[in-house]
């Protein structure tokens, strides 16, 4: 009895043992983990650096493999348009100078542009130099300098310094020479030689009529027509028919200088008409009066009406102020200046 009492609190014993082991095998797994290794997070994340194959780019050509990329250039191509202009006052009919980038505006289909260039540069020009080469102008030129020189002077000196100084090799330029009619000296050129050819000619020579033609001058000078050979090309023929200022090509500038003193003693058209063709020209006419001097020493003693005369040369007061009217009033009309 008492060993079956044993063994049974034996066997009671053992499986509360057992039932102590189960238990803990349960708890344990709830205990404190193991501390992760120095080079391990407790929560790892995944390499941000790896990245899944459809986003991995695609590796350089082996020919550009290991160089450094250069920066994409992009060129752009602009055109430069040039305007062109000539600004007259309304009232003169002189041109407008000294005028700034303010000055201006454009408009491209009703739209202001900008005005990137703003300059005032020497175009080339094509010149008309017509020279009065007379016994008037002689006369005027040899009393003009108190008999010092030689009155044919009076108007070679300023052709010369023109022609020397400011003709440029792009430059072109014409010498009409009249008297009673007017003679082209050289076609329009640009030849240092033939230019010096023009102003030997004329220092060589002397004036041979009294006669002194402006209007005539001017209308071959401007619009053309026949007229006596040009000098110094040797012509078979006496005259030739001449086009004039007005059909020289476009695209250059023109002018027209005069040195002359403004008297005219009987031309084939008048005042009015030469008026005209100045006028519907629209050359501007620069022009050097060679008869100032000679009026500035004896303009107080000049007979105040007409008629006065010397070597049947008109030298009364009123002639010489219609000769001024007559020059102030061609270059105005033409926008050039006296």
């Amino acid at each position: 009895m008492r060993n079956t009492q044993r063994r049974t609190l034996f066997l009671v014993l053992l499986l509360g043992f057992s039932l102590c082991l189960g238990s803990s095998s349960l708890v344990l797994p709830q205990s404190r983990r193991q501390p992760p290794s120095s080079d391990q997070k407790k929560n790892k994340r995944p390499d941000q650096t790896q990245q899944t194959e459809e986003q991995k780019p695609e590796p350089l050509p082996p020919d550009i493999a290991g160089k450094q990329q250069e920066a994409e250039k992009l060129s752009v191509t602009t055109n430069l348009v040039n305007v062109d202009a000539v600004v007259y006052n309304k009232k003169t009919g002189q041109p407008q100078l000294n005028l700034k980038r303010a000055n201006f505006a454009i408009f491209v289909d009703g739209v202001k542009k900008e005005i990137t260039n703003f300059a005032t540069p020497e175009a080339p020009i094509t010149v008309s130099l017509v020279v009065e080469y007379s016994k008037l102008a002689e006369v005027l030129g040899y009393y003009g300098s108190h008999g010092m020189e030689a009155g044919q002077l009076e108007v070679i000196r300023p052709t010369a310094m023109f022609l020397s100084r400011f003709i440029k090799p792009e430059d072109y330029v014409s010498v009409i020479a009249y008297d009673m009619r007017p003679t082209p000296l050289t076609d329009f050129t640009n030849d240092p030689n033939r230019i010096q050819q023009v102003i030997s000619l004329l220092l060589r020579n002397s004036p041979a009529f009294s006669e002194s033609n402006l209007y005539d001058a001017l209308k071959l000078t401007l619009v053309g027509g026949r007229g006596d050979s040009v000098v110094l090309e040797d012509a078979k023929e006496r005259t030739t028919q001449y086009s004039g200022m007005v059909a020289v090509p476009g695209g250059r500038r023109k002018a027209v200088l005069l040195v002359a003193s403004g008297l005219d003693t009987f031309s084939k058209i008048n005042m009015d008409q030469a008026r005209k063709i100045v006028q519907n020209a629209g050359i501007p006419i620069y022009i050097i009066g060679t008869g100032q001097m000679f009026q500035k020493l004896y303009g107080d003693r000049m007979d105040p009406g007409q008629g006065s005369s010397i070597r049947g040369i008109p030298i009364d007061r009123m002639t010489f102020l219609q000769a001024d009217n007559t020059m102030k009033t061609v270059a105005k009309e033409s926008g050039g200046a006296f």
